[in-house]
């Protein structure tokens, strides 16, 4: 395949969602989604040879805005030796400032999971059977990938799950600390009170976010100017916490042998469910890779430790290659 996009996805030449306008590896886009989908912001990163074999789709966390993720996506694909690894992050529907669309239904954790199946489809349609999809989930991203999966289990040749957030979210510490942010009147609070942060100086956020590299810091300024963005995070995080309640066993148990993990040594957003999801799989069914993480990685890595992470996925990446 050249180095230009794919058919499924339409360039995007300007977007508020960029911090910055600079030649980078990857391509600014956007995958139309059928009806009643809105569009959803996309990034491509071609492979460097021919055809690829392998393509990883990249479901982000909430909110799903794909340029905190640029370091640990490049990261990926600078590291791939094979020169045959494509990579299409996916973004959440409404999320990205000046791609939004569609009906407040299209903002759903349901139409979420469509728009994401949308885009495993489209990217095996156009790379053949031969091609492997391997999904990445960060987080909510890593319940929406399991629900890919479970719809779609002969498309995908492995998933990796980083900090996933797949049960009980609200039942965690930060389920229960932020809640009341995710009820209509906290929701709409938090969005009319973005018109505030417009007065707000680079150089303050800045000082506040002081352990974030720039790029990440101009990113969270676009997000906070935009009050629709803001909101459609915060619904689809009410209906996480209604949604994403048990664990799903059976599913786990069916596809254990295509699921990677990457746990924090601390996360409130995933808190005691890591325990008990190490609980839930029977020792003599076969190997299970879970990784859990150095004390300093947060749950929200692509701030700062994208490299880090991208080499565990390079690793992974070896073993199912």
């Amino acid at each position: 395949m050249p180095s230009h996009l794919p058919p499924f996805l339409h360039p995007l030449t300007a977007s508020d969602s960029a911090p910055s306008k600079e030649a980078l590896t990857f391509h600014e886009a956007v995958f139309y989604h059928q009806a009643p989908l809105g569009p959803a912001h996309a990034l491509w990163w071609p492979s460097k040879q021919t055809t690829p074999n392998v393509v990883i789709l990249f479901i982000p966390g909430n909110p799903g805005l794909l340029h905190f993720y640029t370091p640990f996506l490049t990261a990926i694909h600078s590291d791939d030796t094979t020169q045959k690894l494509a990579i299409l992050a996916h973004a959440h529907i409404n999320h990205t400032p000046g791609i939004q669309e569609g009906p407040i239904t299209s903002w759903s954790l349901t139409s979420q999971v469509q728009s994401a199946i949308e885009a495993l489809e489209a990217i095996k349609l156009t790379c053949g059977p031969s091609s492997k999809v391997v999904v990445i989930g960060h987080s909510v991203g890593g319940w929406i990938s399991l629900q890919v999966l479970k719809a779609r289990p002969s498309l995908i040749a492995s998933v990796f799950l980083l900090f996933p957030t797949i049960a009980m979210i609200g039942d965690t510490p930060n389920g229960k600390r932020l809640s009341p942010f995710f009820s209509p009147a906290g929701r709409l609070l938090l969005s009319h009170a973005s018109y505030l942060t417009r007065i707000l100086p680079d150089s303050l956020l800045s000082y506040i976010f002081n352990d974030w590299p720039l790029p990440q810091v101009l990113v969270l300024k676009i997000l906070l100017h935009s009050p629709r963005s803001i909101n459609a995070a915060l619904t689809m995080a009410g209906e996480e916490m209604e949604t994403i309640r048990e664990l799903d066993v059976v599913l786990l148990e069916e596809h254990r042998h295509k699921l990677f993990f990457y746990f924090a040594e601390n996360d409130d957003w995933v808190g005691d469910q890591k325990d008990n999801l190490l609980r839930s799989f029977h020792p003599d069914t076969g190997a299970l890779n879970i990784v859990h993480g150095e004390p300093d990685i947060p749950h929200s890595f692509c701030i700062n430790h994208g490299a880090q992470l991208a080499s565990q996925c390079i690793k992974w990446l070896d073993v199912i290659l």
